[in-house]
């Protein structure tokens, strides 16, 4: 009895979490994000549509065959919502084409086998396989799309940490790995033994769906609010990830000054301070556009816009750790002067460049 009424309040937990976040998150606070967080409340309320009837049923409400047909029917969007909130994520301004019709062949086809499936077992079977193995590919692309993201990113930001989407992607990650473990959970109660109970699941779900409310809330805001500006930055990621040949957008006679412009103005006015760093600001103070500047990373010196800035934060850090000014400053305290935003990104770029964490340096250099 405790069991099965522990397991209702969690099923009460899971559902009104997820409708309130989903609420929360249409509203969208912030102010940030707002075409990704639009689609990603729809998809938090889809998500939550799997267990309307089991609180219904809690409630002692039995629905009828239209509810249950409406509610089965609108959960086969739970994905597609899910594969467009990333879409308006990596790209704020993404625009629908007509290859995205796709997404609506296999709800066709599920509203098909509903429609046919009332009294008819193997009908209502092959319905709730499609259901499941509908979610597969889009997670796999959505990972696939965030993995190849983050790598863009790197060309018009030197912090990646707070905008990686990496939430999105572990998202995407434990869906799937639900998925397996209910398909296994429920071949186990069809030919091992039949368990009537889905607490572990239940919490299980719970667990994912409050932590993923979290890491909505607190995502910034991905690219520039001006207009102008974001579409510059993204046509530039754009044009390094599908390896564009590009004219020439600095004359012969005027890339070496501007080589030493770009290295003059970073050791002696140390913009790489700012922790917010990205293209366009430091294109502004070099006095080209942003599209200009990563052409000359690109071309003089073989880097892009991440591994040029982080290279003289880790410089520069590793003078600080070596500095006897600066004994007293904990890891967290170099990283910050050095313009990093976190230990984390501190201690991976850090180790990435030098071989070494930051504590290891610094104990290296103390005892020479």
């Amino acid at each position: 009895m405790f069991i099965e009424n522990f397991q209702k309040f969690v099923l009460i937990l899971l559902y009104g979490g997820l409708v309130l976040q989903s609420f929360v998150v249409l509203l969208n606070p912030m102010k940030v994000n707002k075409r990704a967080n639009f689609y990603f409340s729809i998809f938090l309320f889809l998500w939550s549509c799997f267990w309307v009837l089991d609180i219904l049923k809690i409630c002692e409400f039995s629905p009828n065959f239209s509810l249950i047909f409406f509610v089965n029917f609108i959960q086969i969007f739970t994905p597609v919502f899910l594969f467009f909130s990333v879409a308006f994520f990596i790209n704020p301004n993404y625009n629908f084409k007509r290859a995205d019709v796709i997404c609506l062949i296999v709800p066709i086809i599920y509203l098909v086998l509903l429609l046919n499936s009332e009294n008819n077992p193997t009908i209502r079977s092959i319905a709730d396989l499609l259901s499941i193995s509908h979610n597969l590919p889009y997670f796999i692309i959505i990972c696939f799309r965030i993995k190849k993201y983050q790598k863009r990113i790197e060309t018009i930001t030197s912090n990646t940490e707070n905008i990686d989407l990496k939430w999105l992607m572990r998202l995407s990650l434990l869906l799937l790995f639900t998925i397996f473990i209910t398909v296994g959970y429920e071949l186990f109660n069809v030919f091992v033994y039949k368990m009537n109970q889905h607490l572990v699941m239940d919490l299980l779900f719970l667990g994912i769906a409050y932590s993923t409310s979290f890491q909505v809330l607190k995502q910034k805001e991905i690219y520039p609010v001006n207009q102008k500006e974001r579409e510059e930055l993204l046509s530039i990621e754009f044009d390094d990830e599908q390896k564009i040949e590009r004219k020439k957008l600095i004359p012969d006679e005027s890339f070496e000054d501007l080589k030493s412009k770009l290295i003059a103005l970073m050791e002696t006015d140390k913009p790489y301070l700012d922790g917010e760093l990205n293209l366009s600001k430091l294109s502004d103070l070099l006095q080209i556009t942003a599209h200009q500047l990563s052409y000359l990373l690109n071309n003089g010196f073989n880097e892009n816009f991440f591994q040029f800035v982080n290279k003289y934060r880790v410089q520069y850090a590793k003078e600080l750790l070596t500095n006897d000014s600066f004994k007293k400053f904990s890891i967290l305290g170099i990283a910050f002067e050095a313009g990093f935003n976190s230990k984390t990104s501190f201690n991976t770029i850090f180790k990435k460049m030098t071989d070494e964490t930051p504590s290891e340096f610094r104990k290296k250099h103390s005892n020479l």
